[in-house]
This record gives C-alpha cells, structure tokens and sequence, in this order.
C-alpha cells in the first residue's frame, strides 16, 4: 500500500489508567502500519489518569512524531474521549480501538483497504464474524453481550453482528453529519454514531480474535449497563424528554417509597413522634436520593470527597426549595377549584422540574474543559 496522502488514518485510543500497555500498543501499529507504507497517527485522550500514564505519553510523543495525545481533567467516558480524539484530527480515515491491547491491530490494514472502496463507509472489528474468536470470554459475559447487541440493533439503522464493539474504522464524511447528535455517553461510541446517522451507513464487519489484557484492570462495571441503556433511551426518547431527566424523577420516585419505609420504621415500629420521625426521615431520604442521582444520573459528573459533601448541601438547599414550590403551586390551583389530583401532580412536576434543573446547573455543574 503506497502513494497514500499525509494523515491517511488518525487511531484514535482513548485510555485510562494503562500506562504499561501505552508503549506496546505504539510498537505493535508501528511495526503493522510501517510495513504496509500507511501514512498514520494514534491520538491517545487521556482521562486524567493517576498511573503515570500522562508521563508515558509524554515520552511517547517525544521519541514518535505520529504520537499525540490529548489529557481530559475533571471529566472521563469512553465514548466522549473518541469523539474529542476524532475531532481533533484531520485525517481522512477515523478509527478506534482501546488501549488494553484486545483489538487486533493488525486487522487496521484490511479495514483501510475496505474503507477505500466506494461501497463501505463504516469497517467493524467483529467478535461474532466469519473467523472470529472471543478469547477468554466467559459464558456469561458473552450471553450479556448478546443481549446487548440484540438491544443496539433495535436502535441503529445498520444490520450489524457486533454494534457493541469499539473497535472500527469510519470515513470523516460518514463521521461528520453525526456530531450534533451524538450522545458521547458511555462506553459504546459505535452505536452512537450509527444511530446519529441521519442515513443508514454502509457498513462490514471483519471477524478478529478478542485479545487477552496483559496489564492493568477492565474499566467495566455494574454500572456499563446503566450507561448503555441510558444511551439507548437518549436515541429513543431524547427527541421528547431529556433522559438524564427521566433518571433524576425515577429515582425520586423510588424515593417516595424510601421515605415512607423509614418513616413507618421510626414512628410505627420505634414509636418516635410523628414530626421527629418524618423530619429524619425527609433527610435521610434526600441523602440516599442524592447518593443515587450521583451514582446513576450524574455518572459522568460524579462527586467525591469534599465535593460529595458540598454536593449534598446543596442538594438539600436547592430540594427545600423545590418542596416549597410544589406546595405553594398546588395549594394555589387546589384553591382555584383544581381537583386535589391534578393539583398535586401539577405541585410535584414544577418541585422536580425545579430540582432537576438546579441541581444540574449547580449540584453537579459541568466542569470547565480543559487540555493539557
């Protein structure tokens, strides 16, 4: 392969915390993509982490002109890193894999090639293709990813084997008319893309074998899921709703149920007074409501530390507010002749809507960007 233009393919790899894998993978493309003459570059997106990885990077981009990185403070996600990485690059060809060395690097060469033809837009790295393998997958975790792959198709407008893998390469014009309505959350940037398409993209899948991790731990948690089926909702019903929104009334939903169990627990079964129990139990409510709007709704915002506790403050401050609210407006539409039902109801949609547009603003406010 030879006469390419400069920047032919950006490999865009977003990494935490694997500072000791970062070397291996700049050696393992150089000596695949060198030897077929590809003119590349491998942009690494940092999200801030505390391995020492930043200092590899840096020595990285020092000794390899085709390195570059990007350092994310104060904010992390799979999906979001490669969209800042493709964005940052002007190569024609985008692709993406992770950083813990189970993509197959070199299958880049035949998904370039694929990619040139007129017929193909998107090239997958697939698990479930014609010669595929899934290594070290257990039963389990294949049965999961399965399910979630049956849940994607519901969602992209391409028939694909495997739209949860995150490792593929995609033309900048196939790229580009997605970017407004991306949803960056998550860790499946694939079915992100595929369903912002404004059209269905033609897409291939090549079937690799799933490597094993040499270093570091899996960044996979029970809570992928979560991020994965908010992103598929965002896809579903973000035109109607903001989903992050749906989120944050579930679980105050689920919170009319804690507070009743504790109040019933302090004033039925421990005989406190009514207003003593009641009291305790608002507080320790809206501390298990904030605690899982941090966990689950605010997943990419997360506080800890002293911020989890300033966090809580105001979370309490901004909530006392949005119950007056809601009290104020029903009892005023209740006193113009409303139906206690619809007044109610009314009362409890301006405190959530209250709530969750507060705490989004000053709670949990997105943190400035940054580069380094």
């Amino acid at each position: 392969m030879s006469g390419l233009m400069a920047e032919e393919l950006s490999i865009v790899v977003p990494v935490l915390n694997e500072a000791k894998n970062l070397s291996i993978l700049v050696d393992r493309l150089s000596e695949t993509l060198n030897k077929e003459r590809i003119d590349w570059e491998v942009v690494f997106v940092d999200d801030d982490s505390q391995d020492g990885s930043r200092a590899a990077l840096i020595d990285l981009a020092n000794q390899n002109s085709r390195v570059r990185f990007i350092t994310r403070i104060g904010r992390q996600g799979l999906s979001s890193a490669a969209i800042e990485g493709m964005l940052s690059s002007s190569a024609r060809h985008l692709a993406v894999m992770d950083g813990d060395l189970q993509h197959d690097e070199t299958l880049l060469p035949k998904m370039l090639v694929e990619l040139q033809s007129d017929e193909v837009e998107v090239v997958v790295g697939s698990r479930f293709a014609k010669g595929a393998s899934l290594g070290e997958f257990s039963s389990t975790r294949e049965k999961i990813s399965n399910l979630g792959n049956w849940l994607a198709r519901l969602t992209i407008k391409t028939e694909l084997k495997d739209p949860l893998n995150g490792f593929f390469m995609i033309k900048r014009e196939a790229f580009e008319p997605t970017l407004y309505d991306l949803s960056g959350t998550g860790f499946k940037i694939l079915v992100d893309i595929l369903a912002s398409s404004p059209r269905p993209l033609k897409v291939k899948e090549l079937g690799f074998n799933f490597g094993k991790r040499i270093h570091g731990e899996s960044k996979i948690d029970s809570l992928v899921a979560v991020e994965f089926l908010t992103l598929l909702a965002e896809k579903w019903l973000g035109f109607l709703v903001p989903v992050r929104f749906l989120f944050f009334t579930a679980v105050g939903g689920l919170g009319v149920f804690i507070h009743l169990a504790i109040l019933s627990l302090l004033f039925k079964t421990l005989g406190w007074q009514f207003y003593s129990a009641q009291a305790t139990a608002t507080l320790l409510t809206m501390a298990i409501n904030f605690s899982l709007n941090n966990v689950l709704t605010y997943r990419d915002r997360r506080l800890s530390g002293f911020g989890f506790i300033k966090g809580l403050l105001s979370f309490y401050l901004v909530c006392s507010v949005g119950a007056l609210a809601n009290f104020q407006f029903a009892e005023f539409l209740f006193s113009e002749g409303i139906h206690w039902i619809l007044a109610g109801l009314a009362g409890a949609i301006v405190g959530a809507v209250w709530n969750y547009a507060m705490t989004s603003t000053f709670t949990w406010a997105k943190k400035k960007k940054q580069k380094i």
